[in-house]
């Protein structure tokens, strides 16, 4: 498998692990749990993980002084991106949240585009729609009650958030920093703000059964320390903006758990928005060969010149 189709694979995987965190987070809500103290649980397990995996490669920890800060803030954008999206559960169906969440590619490839002059291909726009319009299959709107603002407008600081990161992880002084080494200080840095606020804050919440604790151990192995090295794996190997899009696979995975684990019935608007978001993951994975193969068709029909009316 050569590195493109590793990278497409990496932020399959990356998408679908990333779609677990209502799984696991919404029964420890259910518990009694705030968000602050779920995340600082989530990231204090996923760092050990991680910087185990770190040292089994053989690597050592040390950082060049020109990587720190760029990682620290990476670190705190990831960590405020979960933050928001966490504080959104509260205001809103995680479902709804998890799918508002998916305007995330659209401001990947804005920042690219306005900050690093990328240009919007009419490819990358039709995957962006194509997947847009699948989401928006996929969301369910209940009774019809209007949104709340509030936790709309936390869903998107969560997007904004995670799209800058997706864009600074692939910048030149961290792409050639490994993988592993990348997740474990962003892992790192990203855990004191959820300190910080429980120290001002003045307590941290336990789980009162003891299973629980299982579901803080699935968020920092799979939404986490999984999702986080797929996806800085996948920006360096594909780019930021085809991670993002595929990033669309997210929902489909909350589809799927709703199925087999909570009874929920697959219905045609589901079918229909689960294809179209395939549709734009193929473009997507496909890339360039699709174009070749459409200029190819094109060739095959040449234009009908017409004559010139030649004056007598």
């Amino acid at each position: 498998m050569n590195e493109k189709a590793k990278g497409y694979l990496l932020a399959v995987i990356a998408a679908a692990t990333y779609g677990m965190n209502p799984l696991f987070a919404l029964p420890l809500y259910a518990d009694g749990m705030n968000p602050d103290s779920v995340l600082f649980f989530r990231y204090l397990f996923a760092i050990p993980l991680v910087g185990a995996m770190l040292k089994g490669r053989g690597r050592d920890f040390r950082l060049s002084r020109p990587s720190v800060v760029p990682l620290a803030v990476l670190g705190l954008l990831v960590a405020v991106s979960s933050l928001t999206l966490f504080e959104a559960y509260n205001y809103m169906d995680a479902g709804i949240a998890s799918t508002i969440l998916f305007i995330y590619p659209i401001l990947v490839a804005l920042i690219m585009a306005a900050v690093y002059k990328e240009k919007v291909t009419l490819q990358t726009s039709l995957c962006i729609l194509l997947a847009l319009g699948g989401i928006a299959m996929l969301y369910q709107g209940g009774d019809g009650a209007t949104l709340s603002l509030t936790g709309t407008l936390l869903v998107f600081a969560s997007a904004l958030s995670y799209a800058i990161y997706i864009v600074g992880v692939n910048r030149p002084g961290l792409k050639e920093t490994a993988t592993l080494k990348v997740t474990f200080y962003v892992l790192l840095f990203g855990v004191l703000l959820f300190v910080v606020r429980l120290w001002m804050d003045g307590s941290v919440c336990l789980p009162t059964r003891w299973w629980l604790w299982g579901n803080l151990l699935a968020l920092a192995v799979f939404p986490t320390a999984i999702s986080f090295l797929c996806t800085t794996s996948a920006i360096q190997r594909i780019g930021s903006t085809p991670t993002a899009i595929l990033g669309a696979l997210e929902p489909v995975t909350a589809i799927f758990f709703g199925i087999t684990l909570f009874g929920e019935r697959l219905t045609a608007r589901d079918c229909i928005g689960i294809t179209l978001i395939l549709v734009a993951v193929t473009v997507v994975v496909a890339g360039g060969s699709i174009t070749h193969q459409l200029i190819r068709l094109r060739k095959m029909f040449p234009r009908l010149t017409r004559k010139k009316n030649t004056p007598n």
